[in-house]
């Protein structure tokens, strides 16, 4: 089976092979920084680049091939004469084009398609499958990071293959109306909905309206479609569904559960249920998210008829998803800063400094937290409740808040907390190197676009390997 001119008239999408032939392994690529050799660069259109500026530089980076808008086939001609072997594709409108090829190429396997989406817990739940899947040897295909809108999507459903027996995909949403728009590109035939929570409210609405939303996941679901959901939360386990329904978390009629959970100062251990069959596990990390994201992912394995040995195993097996309450080392001292600056919402805030809290250390201990955007007009009332919320975590030393709506937490943060608000990163760096020692253990928590990604790589060493949570307690107890 190959993603050739063949394939793309028999399934009707239009386009115009000007030269070439598409390579045997096909990948696409949207972003000539990313590019690899041999793939074949799409030229879109944004509201700000068009991607037709950058083919020479698709071309000097080894691109198999460009397809492009016709209306835009002045860009070939200032390249001057194409290689012959090199593969030129005329478009109405490349973005079509991608999605019209990503939907009639996923027509082409029958083997499990699973989709996760959830407010928090995504990329781990997602993670922690393959980590399942890598230990029982089972071939699949996860989809890349956090690559889950239209676009990426579309991108890793043109990598599925063949010799595939299951692909996983992450599913991320903003706005009213994309999830169905998703799930009808995807086809999945296992959906996953890891919790609803307080994220992207300015173009979702409500948790009501959320959790509307998330479960248009399964819009286009048949009978024998089966969704996994968090049987802890009523707006998803309250629901009448039109197909099975696996359901997890602590509750007791949940198929999947965590029992007896037991949070310890570098481990946490509980016992796993599934269906009737019982297992104590103790997993490497101290964040009470990581158990629920070990369910969604046992239910899913367990689907695929994983044999439960495995499953534990895989669970035992993973490791810390980037910036996602990922151990650092400090380049001052011996220090710790904890990764948790992917993205933030008000559950996913307290579930981190409660995890931060539970860290037994005689180190200093400095939250550095930002904005949580997307909040809507409710965004004062729950940067209010994160200062409230901080008597949760009397351990800490010093807080940094960089943003705006973080002035709101300042007002209500417990009397005798030393508290700086900024309104960068940068100033938050300077602030930190005010009061980091070779003791210090730092949190850093905020939405993407408060940019403490860079304030972590500043502060951090740049290294590749993940600290693990034993570490944090080892070399904090032995800094004094």
């Amino acid at each position: 089976m190959f993603f050739d001119e063949h394939f793309l008239q028999k399934e009707s999408v239009p386009c115009t092979v000007i030269q070439g032939h598409f390579p045997q392994e096909t990948a696409f690529s949207i972003d000539t920084r990313s590019l690899q050799p041999g793939d074949i660069f799409v030229a879109l259109q944004g509201v700000n680049v068009d991607g037709h500026e950058f083919l020479a530089d698709a071309l000097k980076k080894k691109a198999a091939g460009l397809i492009v808008s016709t209306s835009k086939m002045k860009s070939i001609q200032t390249l001057g004469p194409l290689p012959s072997d090199i593969l030129l594709v005329a478009v109405n409108d490349p973005l079509t084009f991608l999605m019209q090829a990503a939907a009639a190429w996923r027509r082409q396997f029958s083997y499990p398609v699973i989709a996760i989406t959830g407010s928090v817990g995504k990329t781990s739940t997602k993670q922690l499958l393959s980590t399942i899947l890598n230990t029982y040897k089972m071939c699949h295909l996860v989809s890349h990071g956090n690559q889950n809108t239209r676009l990426g999507l579309a991108l890793n459903i043109l990598l599925m293959r063949e010799n595939h027996q299951v692909a996983i995909f992450e599913v991320g949403i903003s706005k009213r109306g994309e999830m169905a728009e998703l799930a009808h590109l995807l086809q999945p035939t296992t959906g996953i909905i890891t919790g609803i929570g307080h994220c992207h409210m300015e173009g979702l609405g409500t948790l009501v309206d959320i959790a509307l939303e998330k479960r248009d996941l399964f819009k286009y679901f048949t009978e024998d479609s089966i969704g996994i959901i968090n049987g802890d939360q009523p707006l998803l386990a309250q629901v009448s569904y039109a197909h099975p329904v696996i359901k997890f978390g602590k509750k007791t009629v949940n198929q999947v559960q965590a029992r007896k959970i037991s949070i310890g100062k570098d481990s946490t251990t509980c016992v796993f249920k599934i269906y009737k069959e019982k297992y104590t596990i103790t997993i490497n990390h101290i964040h009470e998210a990581v158990v629920f994201n070990a369910l969604a992912a046992m239910a899913a394995a367990h689907l695929l008829q994983v044999p439960h040995d495995i499953i534990l195993q895989g669970i035992k097996n993973f490791k810390v998803v980037p910036d996602r309450f990922e151990p650092k080392a400090l380049k001052y001292g011996k220090g710790i800063v904890i990764n948790d600056c992917y993205n933030a919402n008000p559950e996913s805030m307290k579930a981190a400094l409660l995890a931060f809290q539970r860290i037994e250390t005689p180190a200093k201990k400095i939250a550095v937290l930002g904005d949580m955007l997307e909040l809507g007009l409710t965004s004062p009332f729950w940067h209010r409740q994160l200062g409230r919320f901080l008597r949760k975590a009397p351990s800490l030393r010093h807080v940094i808040l960089v943003g705006e709506m973080v002035e709101w937490t300042r007002k209500m943060i417990p009397v005798g907390v030393s508290v700086v608000c900024v309104a960068t990163w940068q100033d938050a760096v300077e602030n930190l190197n005010k009061h980091l020692d070779e003791n210090s253990l730092v949190l850093v928590k905020g939405s993407h676009g408060v940019g403490l990604r860079n304030l972590v790589q500043m502060i951090s060493e740049p290294q590749e390997t993940v600290i693990t949570s034993q570490a944090i307690h080892y070399q904090a107890n032995n800094q004094l």
